[in-house]
């Protein structure tokens, strides 16, 4: 029998932090002690940490997740609860048809998730056309919306609305959790003058209090010659437990045993039978917030592998509310590879949303085009959104006098821009939740797409709208 690979054979060093059985004097004795081998819920290949400043991200780094755990039972059930009643009225049609229809099924298309709710809008917006600037962007974003929503209603929505090829959503295996908790839609946008194919990771569930966690985390894997990556990122994008990143995927190994397939290894072999079958075929690959983090992750991978045929026929990433995902050595890796093979990358972010700010930019680093929009959905580009880490006095303050103008807003959103930008009652109590901890609402759906909409662009140098040749 072959032996098991080490830690060691996988990758060059790691760190990674798992708060959930350590004390509060363990956590906080991490400031006052640089060798880490002495902490339970710290596994590394290092013996110290010199900087007390990581020291410290570290520990409040464990203190959120602690507090996140802590509410993982009672934030699910909340959750569950409000997207139960807020289903039941709107499928229902009030109390009679509550009456009627008390058992709704949760498999059904026209049942939405709590952020289906906070942005009801279906429809593509008819003056972004394939050509512009803004027709990738613009159509993802609405992906990255719909993603969070169930496979009837992805699949009624890409094949009624859109008129597109509904190619499948599919739940994938997390070896690390145990169990499915990556989720992806696939669909195709095809027409006389192109033929695109579209790959969207859903994102960050508002009451699942382990999403949330991976956000926060700064546990990571280094890679030679990539430097280092977020481990949940990694984790949730498909990498082996006992195998890491290898070419194929082990069967045999995985414990416990995988009742999914993994997200990276599936989707880049139905990449791989549809591009073949189709020699005029690219592709794109998109993602709001978690689902940020692992499209940007997706081409690093192909990068590691080599995948010639994918990144040949790969146009763009374009990501929404993006979390940081590695060092700044892994930023030039990725920015040296999307020039070699001619990928752009846009990272969209509106005004002040949280997620973008972590986890902080001590370790981890931004990387790519930065597509800022402000509360007026006035675009800039950046090489870094303002207050970059969300723990900033002065950017606390600049966040709060933002969510009350925000809140002020959605009151006349429906008589200056008209009926598509109305916003209803869920969003608007998330700005009302906004006042306390500012960020939040930002990161909501609905202000992406307006941004994608309502953006002002004269003054903006975007690459040109481009159709990638493939290498003969």
């Amino acid at each position: 029998m072959e032996a098991k690979p080490s830690k060691k054979d996988l990758y060059t060093s790691y760190l990674l932090i798992n708060p959930k059985e350590a004390s509060l004097f363990d956590i906080f004795s991490v400031l006052f002690s640089r060798n880490v081998k002495k902490r339970k819920f710290i596994e590394s290949s290092l013996e110290e940490l010199e900087s007390f400043l990581y020291r410290l991200l570290i520990v409040i780094s464990a203190l959120i997740q602690k507090f996140l755990l802590k509410l993982s039972m009672p934030m699910a059930m909340i959750g569950r609860t409000i997207v139960f009643l807020l289903n039941f009225f709107y499928i229902n049609g009030g109390f009679f048809g509550l009456i009627r229809n008390i058992m709704q099924d949760k498999k059904a298309a026209t049942y939405l998730s709590f952020v289906g709710f906070t942005d009801t809008r279906m429809e593509l917006d008819i003056n972004i056309k394939y050509g512009n600037a803004m027709y990738y962007p613009a159509l993802s974003i609405m992906a990255c919306k719909a993603a969070y929503n169930n496979a009837a209603y992805n699949q009624a929505l890409i094949e009624g609305q859109w008129k597109m090829e509904f190619l499948g959503y599919k739940d994938y295996w997390n070896d690390f959790l145990g169990r499915a908790d990556t989720q992806v839609v696939m669909f195709r946008d095809k027409s006389v003058d192109h033929d695109t194919i579209v790959v969207c990771f859903r994102g960050t569930q508002p009451f699942n209090s382990e999403d949330w966690c991976s956000d926060v985390d700064l546990s990571w894997y280094e890679f030679p010659h990539i430097g280092k990556v977020h481990s949940g990122f990694l984790k949730a994008l498909g990498m082996q437990n006992n195998a890491g990143w290898a070419q194929q995927v082990d069967h045999d190994s995985a414990h416990p045993p995988r009742r999914a397939p993994l997200a990276y290894y599936d989707i880049r072999d139905t990449l791989r039978y549809l591009l073949q079958q189709n020699p005029e075929a690219k592709f794109i690959v998109t993602g709001h917030s978690l689902g940020g983090a692992l499209a940007i992750l997706f081409p690093g991978i192909l990068f590691y592998h080599d995948e010639e045929l994918l990144l040949e026929r790969m146009e763009g990433v374009y990501t929404f509310g993006q979390p940081r995902v590695g060092d700044e050595a892994f930023g030039q890796y990725m920015e040296e590879n999307f020039r070699k093979n001619r990928i752009e990358y846009y990272r969209y972010v509106y005004c002040n949303d949280m997620v973008p700010r972590i986890p902080s930019d001590g370790l981890f680093k931004h990387f790519g085009t930065c597509v800022y929009y402000n509360s007026q959905y006035q675009a800039s580009i950046v090489e870094e959104e303002p207050y970059k880490n969300y723990l900033s006095i002065w950017g606390s303050i600049d966040m709060r006098r933002n969510a009350i103008y925000e809140l002020i807003r959605s009151f006349i959103m429906l008589t200056k821009y008209g009926a598509d930008y109305k916003e209803g009652w869920p969003l608007f109590f998330i700005r009302i939740f906004g006042l306390m901890i500012p960020g939040i609402p930002a990161h909501c759906a609905q202000d992406y797409v307006n941004s994608t909409r309502l953006g002002s662009l004269r003054h903006l140098h975007f690459h040109p709208f481009h159709h990638k040749k493939n290498r003969s």
